[in-house]
């Protein structure tokens, strides 16, 4: 794949970095799938906006089959992890920051922390709502925003350990921008209910903090493209 100015090669300067966050994520993936409002999804396409390296895709699967996806990620070398990754499962992976070739195509669209780093938050809440069918619902899902009290140190490590460039915006600003762009918006804490690993990791080294991101802090979006 060819590189173009709006492609990373990798999400994490440490290459192994990726690897290890699929890992950490897998407990999180499974408990926001069973968050999702739409039980089955046998005759829906999912677009995973952000997939990295596929690991959600594959988890929603194998928890509720989908008639197909679309896994988009601006990491040329996560896409292809994830397309090498994939098995058999009826999911398409491309790399690219944007939606202009899907339109009125998904049913069900997921973000798991991406929104934070879309420079036009704007364009892109636009990009999603045009991809959506009517009725479609979006799932964005983040607890990186700056009603975090963590947020100005993980402002700093997002930025020194990753390719990307890190966006300051609140809980309020992210609901004000898809409401704007014809969503009904509604939201809910993430309150992850299970056991939480302790990781020496840098990103929580007070694990009383690690506790609340997960339970407090994460917030996940429901956005519905009314069919009206």
């Amino acid at each position: 794949m060819s590189r173009t100015a709006n492609t990373i090669t990798t999400w994490y300067i440490d290459p192994d970095a990726e690897d290890r966050m699929a890992d950490g994520h897998a407990p999180i993936w499974r408990h926001l799938i069973d968050l999702i409002v739409e039980r089955d999804l046998s005759r829906k396409s999912v677009l995973d906006f952000g997939c990295n390296q596929g690991g959600l895709l594959r988890h929603l699967y194998a928890l509720r089959p989908f008639r197909k996806a679309l896994g988009i990620d601006i990491a040329e070398q996560s896409v292809a992890k994830a397309e090498a990754f994939k098995g058999n499962i009826p999911v398409q992976h491309a790399v690219g920051g944007t939606l202009e070739n899907w339109v009125d195509e998904f049913d069900i669209a997921i973000s798991h922390e991406v929104i934070y780093l879309v420079e036009d938050i704007d364009a892109h809440a636009a990009d999603i709502f045009k991809a959506l069918k009517p009725g479609g619902v979006y799932y964005a899902v983040t607890g990186c925003h700056t009603d975090n009290p963590l947020w100005p140190k993980w402002r700093d490590l997002v930025a020194k350990r990753t390719n990307t460039v890190v966006q300051d915006r609140s809980i309020t600003h992210y609901a004000a921008t898809f409401a704007k762009a014809g969503f009904e918006v509604s939201a809910r804490k993430l309150e992850y209910d299970g056991f939480i690993p302790f990781y020496a990791d840098g990103w929580t080294p007070d694990f009383a903090d690690a506790l609340d991101y997960y339970t407090q802090t994460k917030i996940v979006f429901r956005l519905v493209k009314n069919a009206g």
